[in-house]
Parts: structure tokens; C-alpha cells; sequence
């Protein structure tokens, strides 16, 4: 359950720093749907032996309650931790830090 948590928020926190890299201000706008379709490939070949790879909320919710059980009792994870991932990595991002000189 510890590895599937840090997978969740280490693979949301890559892949929305992917989304915001490749559709900001200086990135070309042709390209941004192949960077982010990319990265959410590799993160899915990563991840799919450690969690089944969620990164996405929405995309837990409906199998979970279809299943029940289990299911719904790991449901919180894959619900908080992208959430956590996605909050760190837009506040890296905002921050400046990723800018290049």
C-alpha cells in the first residue's frame, strides 16, 4: 500500500508537470499532444505492475464501485495521492523552479 501511494503521487506529480511544461507560454503547441501522450504511456508501462496506474481519480471511482470490496476500501488512494501529486507539482511549477536560464 506504501508503494502504491508514492507511485500515485510520483507518477500524477511527472505527468502534471509534463501537461503544464508542454502547454505553457514558450512550448511549441504543436507537440504538447505528443509530450503528454508520451509520458502518460511511460508512466502507464512503470506503473502497471505496482498499482494498476490510476493517475487519474475519475478512472478509479467507477471500477471501484463496480467491484466493491477491496476496491473500495484502497478507493482513497487513488484519490488523495494524485491529488497530493498534482498540488506539488503545480507548486513547483509556479514557483519558477523548472524555468530554464
Amino acid at each position: 500500500m506504501g508503494a502504491a501511494f508514492v507511485f500515485e503521487v510520483v507518477a500524477t506529480f511527472l505527468f502534471v508537470i509534463v501537461i503544464l511544461g508542454a502547454t505553457g507560454a514558450g512550448a511549441p503547441a504543436s507537440m504538447a499532444g505528443l509530450a503528454i501522450g508520451l509520458a502518460l504511456v511511460v508512466i502507464h508501462l512503470v506503473g502497471i505492475n505496482v498499482t494498476g496506474v490510476s493517475v487519474n481519480p475519475a478512472r478509479s471511482i467507477g471500477p471501484a464501485l463496480f467491484v466493491g470490496g477491496t476496491a473500495l476500501g484502497q478507493l482513497w488512494l487513488f484519490i488523495v495521492a494524485p491529488i497530493i501529486g498534482a498540488i506539488a507539482a503545480g507548486l513547483l511549477f509556479r514557483s519558477g523552479q523548472l524555468d530554464s536560464a
